[in-house]
């Protein structure tokens, strides 16, 4: 009796749930995307998407030459947490979760007694899978099941059979059940740790599979080299420790109507609200903020890093991004600056080196304490009334776009409270859920730049002819379309140069 993890996969989640959702995408190619603008990539694809090679981290203009009918949605963070509650009602109802959620779309089970037995922990698969039939969420939105020795294993087994597919790995399998795998198809296995693998001179599973723990940990270049070896094994390793909150930020890509300086400014300044009201919500202070603006048709990028004394008040932090935003504000009214032929596209603020409040000395200068105490109104205000209910007028632009809401996050778990402005559909507070978040849209995160990477070494590489369009071409959801680079668009790439 060597099974001792079930570990279920929704399959294409996000893009599933939209299908769930609406009765017209079922049976269509479908991308899910964090805002509705060519310049971005999807976070998910459909089945019928992925037929296509559209996968995470495909660029929307590419997706849409690859597959012209496919939809293209916006994603729909609480809806998806909504539907994962049900979900996982759905599985505890069949066997009990073990532990936390391992990620929106991913939940591993403990097999205990006589479920390790072969016969009886597929049962529970097939309980499972029938459990989503019955409250009616399948087909709409289907499972994979993996069932091995440890999480690893069975989460790996899952990705074997897509999609509705039940897969058994057991010690008597392994090491040849895997053989048949690529190194990327491994948790954990991303493009920077395939190719160090491979400078290692580790070219295949099979390999992998015979290298020796120290050699795993000097390519890993430490202790996780020996968790990789272990849990290829089928040895469940020790759960990490979870590290202190060392940063809080956020990042936004600029919808069109917002990708001018007086916009990318107003916009910085709610993400760095939000940011900061989080980083009060852990109690710590702030010794360092950086910030990042991104450019279309521009390789370079605008960034600053700042260390200061330890801080929790917005006010302070406003200022100093004010500050650190003046040299391309001053660009940008000078003409140094070609806003239209340059405009942001992506915006990104986090603050860093966090200590907690307990080791704060306290401050003697009265000026500090009103901004806390401004603050703490301001906190107050916003909890009981709604979010961004009392603002800074700084920004006023962002809200009044509706830039920069609530979204799937790179980095932590969406919370309402400090997140959704005014009015936004409720999330439901789930302190469960800390690590969900975070560790699929980091995924997103490395697929998405990993994405961009290969289109920039490789922009000539050749993608299925998108056929006869005209100016616009609709992607059939919601009106929305991609438009085809006039030659006389003045926001076209090819010029060099230095910005600032």
């Amino acid at each position: 009796m060597t099974l001792r993890c079930l570990f279920v996969d929704f399959n294409s989640y996000f893009a599933s749930v939209e299908q769930f959702d609406r009765e017209e995408l079922r049976g269509r190619p479908v991308g899910v995307v964090p805002v509705l603008a060519a310049t971005t990539c999807c976070i998910a694809a459909s089945r019928e998407a992925k037929v296509h090679g559209i996968k995470t981290g495909t660029p929307v203009h590419e997706a849409l030459a690859r597959c012209p009918d496919i939809a293209i949605v916006e994603a729909r963070p609480a809806r998806y947490v909504d539907l994962h509650h049900r979900l996982i009602a759905a599985i505890q109802d069949c066997i009990p979760i073990d532990g936390e959620p391992l990620s929106i779309d991913e939940v591993a089970c403990r097999l205990i007694g006589r479920e390790r037995q072969r016969d009886n922990a597929i049962a529970i698969a097939h309980r499972i899978k029938q459990t989503l039939i019955d409250r009616g969420l399948a087909p709409a939105i289907r499972c994979s099941i993996g069932i091995a020795p440890n999480t690893f294993l069975a989460k790996t087994a899952s990705d074997m059979q897509k999609v509705d597919g039940l897969t058994v790995l057991e010690l008597g399998d392994l090491p040849q059940a895997l053989h048949g795998l690529e190194l990327q198809d491994l948790c954990g296995v991303g493009p920077s740790m395939l190719q160090r693998l491979r400078n290692a001179g580790i070219d295949s599973v099979e390999q992998l599979t015979a290298a020796p723990r120290e050699h795993l940990r000097a390519v890993w270049g430490g202790v996780e080299g020996e968790r990789f070896w272990a849990q290829l094994r089928g040895i469940e390793p020790t759960s990490r420790q979870r590290k202190a909150v060392g940063s809080v930020g956020h990042s936004h890509v600029l919808d069109p109507q917002m990708r001018s300086a007086d916009s990318m400014r107003s916009v910085l300044f709610k993400l760095l609200a939000k940011a900061a009201m989080r980083m009060r919500g852990e109690r710590c202070q702030a010794r360092g903020m950086s910030l990042h603006v991104r450019f279309a048709g521009k390789e370079e990028r605008f960034s600053r890093n700042m260390s200061f004394a330890a801080l929790d008040d917005t006010p302070t932090l406003l200022q100093l991004m004010a500050d650190a935003l003046q040299p391309l504000m001053r660009g940008a009214a000078s003409g140094r600056w070609n806003v239209k032929r340059f405009p942001p596209l992506s915006v990104a603020v986090s603050l860093i080196d966090l200590q907690p409040n307990a080791a704060d000395s306290g401050s003697l200068f009265v000026e500090r304490g009103r901004k806390q105490a401004l603050t703490r109104v301001l906190d107050q205000v916003n909890q009981r009334y709604g979010n961004n209910r009392l603002y800074f007028g700084a920004m006023q632009d962002a809200l009044a776009q509706g830039a920069a809401p609530m979204r799937i996050p790179f980095s932590h778990i969406p919370e309402e409270s400090a997140e959704a402005d005014l009015g936004a559909t409720a999330l439901v507070p789930d302190p469960s859920m800390n690590e969900l978040w975070l560790r699929r849209l980091r995924e997103f995160n490395v697929m998405a730049e990993h994405a961009h990477r290969e289109a920039r070494e490789h922009p000539g590489k050749p993608l299925p002819p998108p056929g006869p369009s005209p100016m616009h071409r609709s992607s059939g959801v919601g009106g929305w379309g991609r438009k085809q680079r006039d030659k006389s668009d003045d926001d076209g790439r090819g010029t060099t140069g230095s910005l600032f």
